[in-house]
């Protein structure tokens, strides 16, 4: 008798439809969701970039396509938390502001190796070609896989102006000067001298912005 003076939207209806269960769940989860992620189009902090961060140069913008090519994303991430134990081990943590021009973002969720977000300026650049084409040169007991073939394959080709173009419909303030002088900073560039120069320049724009954030500073 109990069952049948149900109200219709009683949190036991809910219970025991499972088709009104699934929609009311998908309704609650889109309304905290946007709640979360809509007042971030609206702060200063999360779209205008950090104090002297700037767009990736051409060279460096094509590195980033390598690096996401070869799946480095999938054991390196590029955002340090707020934690103390992170602040002293990978340097000041991330602000929102360092990766405005950053299509898509490459934050990661899993570290096999460290996180790159401050490695720009740590190691020399031959530190670092040494480390791609054998890391175990370096560091004994690292699990990553060498990218020897990095070194042989050219960049010169590579259409860096369409890409260009079509991140400053995104947003990314590009001039018509950057964009016609693109292709001739890739001339006599390989892969490897690309990913050595995007690795180069994480997190190094935004540093000291960042460690004014961490030490408290206005």
């Amino acid at each position: 008798m109990a069952s049948k003076n149900k109200k219709l939207f009683s949190h036991e209806t809910l219970e025991t439809n499972v088709g009104l269960l699934i929609i009311f769940s998908i309704l609650v989860i889109s309304v905290a969701g946007l709640v979360q992620i809509v007042p971030l189009f609206y702060q200063h902090s999360t779209t205008q970039p950090t104090e002297g961060v700037t767009p990736y140069e051409s060279l460096e913008l094509i590195g980033r396509d390598v690096y996401i090519r070869e799946g480095c994303v999938g054991c390196h991430s590029q955002q340090i938390r707020m934690l103390q134990s992170e602040v002293q081990r990978y340097g000041p943590y991330s602000l929102a502001g360092e990766f405005v021009y950053d299509h898509p973002f490459l934050w990661g969720s899993k570290r096999t190796g460290p996180d790159l977000a401050r490695v720009g300026g740590r190691y020399s650049d031959d530190w670092h070609r040494v480390h791609l084409r054998d890391p175990r040169a370096l560091v004994p007991e690292s699990n990553m896989p060498a990218y020897p073939w990095l070194q042989k394959n050219s960049v010169e080709n590579v259409n860096v102006q369409t890409r260009m173009k079509v991140l400053r419909t995104l947003g990314v303030p590009y001039t018509d000067e950057q964009i016609a002088e693109a292709p001739s900073k890739l001339k006599g560039k390989t892969e490897e001298d690309a990913i050595v120069a995007y690795l180069q320049s994480l997190g190094v724009a935004g540093r000291a912005a960042a460690a004014k954030a961490v030490a408290g500073e206005p």
